[in-house]
């Protein structure tokens, strides 16, 4: 079928205007993050914009998470599943349920390092749009919103469990992994990629540890 000229041009401005309302739309939920000021009110926040994802979101980010881990050498993507799955799912899980339980409104100690914290919302809407996946990117209908997700999980994890972005445990090639020792948490690439501006890495509460 032919495409008429009005058609043919309008159709580069949807697809920037639907960007648009999208990032306003993230930007919107970073700002309000960022206005909370102890863990509790945090959480209550996180939890909020997390249970707005439909199952058939969740469907979305566990298929394109299946298929990151997939494309990994093995023996190692069977060592990393099962720390990837607890970083996203695990965590959502310990989200949903601390909300329901009402432990978040017994919470309020001050969130760790403010500043770390609001440098965090303001990265995360350019950072849902700064992914490169190749001709990965756009697999299973993943778009931005469900990059969102990530950020809402490990800001939950790293700001208010004040725990490491990657779970205790997690793998890294070489043999080296995520530690903690006397409740201090040790990670061999916490300081390795901060010219990665939206890496996680570079807001996580735990310690580059000694490598040799």
């Amino acid at each position: 079928m032919m495409v008429s000229g009005t058609e043919w041009s309008s159709e580069p401005a949807k697809v920037l205007l639907t960007c648009s309302r999208e990032y306003t739309r993230i930007s919107e939920i970073s700002s309000r993050l960022g206005t909370a000021r102890k863990t509790g009110e945090l959480g209550t926040l996180l939890a909020r914009e997390v249970g707005g994802y439909s199952l058939f979101d969740l469907q979305v980010i566990g298929g394109r998470l299946n298929r990151e881990v997939d494309n990994l050498p093995s023996p190692y993507r069977q060592l990393i599943r099962p720390y990837f799955a607890e970083q996203l799912f695990g965590m959502h899980h310990s989200l949903l349920h601390l909300h329901r339980s009402g432990v978040f409104r017994t919470m309020h100690s001050p969130i760790r390092d403010p500043g770390t914290f609001t440098s965090y919302c303001e990265m995360v809407p350019q950072g849902c749009y700064s992914w490169d996946d190749g001709r990965e990117k756009g697999a299973f209908g993943y778009v931005p919103y469900h990059r969102l997700f990530y950020y809402l999980i490990s800001g939950f994890t790293m700001f208010v469990l004040e725990k490491p972005g990657h779970p205790v445990g997690t793998p890294f090639p070489g043999g080296f992994k995520v530690e903690e020792r006397k409740g201090e948490f040790l990670c061999p690439i916490r300081d390795k990629e901060k010219d990665v501006f939206f890496s996680i890495c570079n807001f996580c509460p735990a310690k580059q540890s000694d490598m040799p």
